[in-house]
């Protein structure tokens, strides 16, 4: 990803690049031009503001279709395509291309709309043939690596091979029918009527790619690629705007803001250069002058970045993603001590962040003060009740388990580490060394014992 990583280890950075290769090992001839694209590299990235953005547009959908969305994983992948999809059960994955393209709230929303509505209507589950084949289960299985794509905080172990899997095979696997299409659509209309939404984003979304049946594959759009369009949809759901009764309503002002502090901080890490021709100084909007903090800190000028990001959170002091990208530029450039107080804040004023929280604790134990250990050990230990699939939390858990010398309760941890990276063989001799040297019927030796027997029975497919 284009993110500027920093020289020593740093890990739940503002927006983190996690790189999963889909290499080719499927038994097939490619054009050379072909075999590249097949393997393309999947990324995903981690970003607490984004994906709190997401939820707030995506959670009145939720409501209204009867799905918790504290269920559905939001993945986003470092991807300039338009495309959203989801797969392998409650997983929803937003290209960041869609998240800088969309103009305007309702765009994305409606587009979420839909993606629940394949979720809903099963589709996944009926599209089940399209993993028979193994390059299709492979890149699946990459696509699916959530414990590892969705929280992986470290920058060094960011790029993991996985066997098998094409992109060709993802985007067979990822393509819906038309009737699936039309289906979801129509989901979609209803949940947004439902909600109070209107649905005026998802045709203007949908009209933008209205022409692009007639360009050759190569040439469309990724989500008319994996979701095929055409003129009836189109027209099915602008006869639902021309008569739903709340297709004039406005959604609420702040997502506005939103939407547009979202597009800027992405434009910010992923395409910086870009970011400071487009977000001149004279321009004082506020997403304008995050959006140039954001690149000038990326490009490596902390000198003008700082005083910026200091300027936003006098304007705004209880925004904890400006304390949060202090914090960060802070320990990015080795000012550990400095980065702890903003983190500190941006816990206070989101507390059921995990990403907040991890971020914090990572200060504290790079701080290598041994007195702010229970601290840490305190907010790594919410980060991972909220999301234990968190490889990473895991390894900074145990981290602080062997500064403590709690050999134990370290075993534990790097039991629980593997499983989130769905390493069995490791996770298994973790956890039997862990049920050797933690007191039987304790917390940790309960815990420990499970993930002992869960590699007992063969993994889930």
């Amino acid at each position: 990803m284009a993110l500027r990583l920093p020289r020593k280890l740093v890990v739940k950075v503002r927006i983190l690049a996690v790189a999963f290769a889909a290499v080719a090992m499927v038994g097939m001839s490619a054009a050379p031009a072909e075999a590249q694209q097949q393997q393309r590299r999947l990324q995903f990235i981690r970003d607490a503001e984004i994906e709190h953005i997401i939820r707030t547009y995506a959670e009145p959908i939720f409501e209204v279709s009867g799905i918790n969305g504290d269920s559905v994983e939001i993945a986003l992948v470092k991807d300039a395509s338009l495309n959203a999809f989801v797969a392998g059960g409650m997983n929803l994955f937003i290209h960041t291309g869609l998240l800088l393209e969309s103009e305007s709230p309702g765009e994305l929303i409606g587009v979420i709309a839909h993606e629940i509505g394949h979720i809903a209507g099963g589709h996944l589950i009926r599209s089940q043939e399209a993993m028979e084949g193994a390059s299709a289960q492979a890149i699946l299985s990459a696509l699916l690596g959530l414990g590892a794509a969705l929280a992986t905080g470290e920058a060094g172990a960011g790029a993991a091979i996985l066997g098998g899997g094409t992109e060709m095979a993802r985007r067979s696997y990822l393509a819906y029918s038309r009737a699936q299409e039309s289906t979801a659509d129509q989901a979609a209309l209803g949940y947004m009527d439902q909600a109070g939404i209107s649905a005026r984003g998802l045709l203007n979304f949908l009209e933008k790619l209205g022409n692009q049946d007639l360009r050759p594959t190569d040439r469309q759009d990724a989500f008319v690629r994996t979701h095929p369009l055409t003129l009836d949809r189109i027209e099915s759901v602008r006869y639902h705007v021309e008569h739903s009764r709340v297709s004039d309503k406005p959604l609420p002002a702040s997502y506005d803001d939103m939407h547009a502090r979202m597009r800027a901080k992405l434009l910010g890490f992923v395409q910086p250069q870009i970011a400071l021709h487009r977000f001149r100084e004279s321009d004082t909007a506020l997403p304008a002058r995050y959006g140039r903090a954001i690149a000038l800190y990326q490009r490596g000028d902390i000198r003008q970045a700082l005083p910026m990001i200091d300027q936003l959170i006098k304007e705004e002091p209880n925004n904890p993603f400006f304390h949060e990208l202090k914090g960060q530029v802070l320990l990015e450039n080795s000012r550990v001590a400095e980065a702890i107080p903003p983190y500190r804040r941006s816990v206070e004023l989101l507390p059921d962040s995990a990403l907040l929280r991890s971020s914090l604790a990572h200060a504290l134990i790079e701080s290598n003060d041994d007195r702010v250990l229970d601290e840490a050990l305190r907010n790594l230990k919410v980060a991972a009740e909220e999301e234990p699939r968190t490889p990473f939390t895991w390894r900074l858990i145990a981290t602080v388990y062997g500064r403590q010398n709690q050999q134990g309760m370290l075993s534990y941890a790097l039991a629980e580490e593997a499983m989130a990276r769905g390493d069995r063989g490791v996770a298994r001799f973790h956890a039997e060394k862990a049920e050797h040297e933690l007191p039987t019927g304790s917390p940790g030796w309960i815990r420990a014992q499970d993930i002992r027997t869960a590699t007992d029975r063969p993994p889930k497919r």
